[in-house]
């Protein structure tokens, strides 16, 4: 049986739990994939306002979705990667036909923004606000 998937929102509370105390030493470690989709999802959950709408998918088959977020009736995928090249994988493909998504952003920690297909974008980290405003998910700034 697969445990849950558990996320660190807050990558110091992390980082402190490991013993880590310096960038080094986070970007050596095993868990810096984990480090970063845990910040990665808080800062796209505070950008869409998604505090209380926010979902992990699974199949049975094995294919995950790292966020969840409906807008206008519309569903729309996360996928968080510490990779400089990021690309579509099979699991992004199952979700994006079982969950019928508007689109799918694959953020990663380099800048701007490339299509990986007709819907699925890879985003950097950097343009995540720009790219969710212009596709009209982020929350409207007060």
């Amino acid at each position: 049986m697969k445990s849950p998937k558990v996320y660190f929102r807050d990558s110091g509370l992390l980082h402190a739990l490991l013993g880590l105390g310096t960038r080094l030493e986070v970007l050596a470690h095993p868990r810096l994939g984990a480090s970063w989709e845990g910040f990665a999802l808080d800062q796209t959950i505070r950008l869409t306002g998604a505090e209380r709408d926010a979902y992990f998918y699974a199949t049975h088959g094995g294919a995950e979705l790292d966020l969840l977020v409906m807008r206008g009736g519309k569903r729309f995928g996360f996928e968080f990667k510490h990779d400089d090249a990021p690309r579509m994988t099979k699991s992004m493909q199952v979700a994006i036909a079982d969950l019928a998504l508007a689109h799918l952003y694959v953020v990663h920690p380099g800048e701007g923004a490339l299509p990986l297909s007709a819907d699925a974008t890879a985003v950097g980290l950097a343009a995540l606000a720009r790219t969710l405003e212009s596709a009209r998910l982020a929350r409207p700034r007060v």
